[in-house]
């Protein structure tokens, strides 16, 4: 009797709360991902973009908090616009792309909901790293049916003091912020 008392309740409390789903990896879609980030040149806004390398994702999209990311920059594959600016961007006193190739991002937390979030984290550029805060959405890709997961985008933005990171060259022609918007298109695993 008592048994079946313990699997009677057992029962209910497992319909009164169903079980959520966990974090789960995701792939990368490289050639449909990309940094943009948008600087001001002589006070004129111009647009570049840098590759992503690589990404490990754990997404738990019913519960956002328990999702991580760790994702690498190609910042020696970047494009600042004008070939000049690109150049310069690559150079010792900015990025320094000869020594430190990669830019790394890794969460340490995330907070809020699937339809708006707020990813905290460290980045690290020239070997430098700060922590920041980057606003996502999540979004199905065109041609998903609503409720299908498998394929997502995650738009990410942002916005950093290059100075912070000891990228602060050209001072007196680049400002100082940087604003990202990050889009990451990712497959279920």
């Amino acid at each position: 009797m008592e048994r079946r008392v313990f699997i009677a309740l057992l029962a209910a409390g497992l319909a009164a709360h169903p079980a959520r789903a966990a974090a789960r990896p995701y792939l990368l879609d490289q050639a449909n991902s990309t940094v943009a980030f948008t600087y001001q040149m002589n006070g004129q806004p111009f647009t570049g973009r840098m590759p992503v390398a690589s990404a490990d994702i754990l997404l738990d999209v019913d519960n956002p908090p328990n999702s991580r990311v760790s994702a690498e920059i190609d910042a020696a594959g970047a494009d600042a616009g004008p070939f000049y600016a690109t150049e310069a961007m690559k150079s010792e006193s900015v990025l320094n792309t000869a020594q430190f190739p990669t830019i790394r991002f890794r969460s340490e937390r995330v907070e809020g909901t699937v339809e708006r979030a707020k990813v905290h984290g460290l980045l690290t550029v020239r070997d430098v790293t700060e922590e920041i805060t980057l606003d996502t959405v999540l979004y199905r890709q065109r041609g998903t049916d609503a409720g299908d997961r498998s394929k997502l985008s995650i738009l990410l933005t942002g916005e950093i003091d290059r100075r912070r990171f000891g990228a602060g060259g050209y001072s007196a022609i680049v400002g100082p912020v940087i604003r990202l918007q990050i889009l990451t298109r990712i497959t279920l695993a």
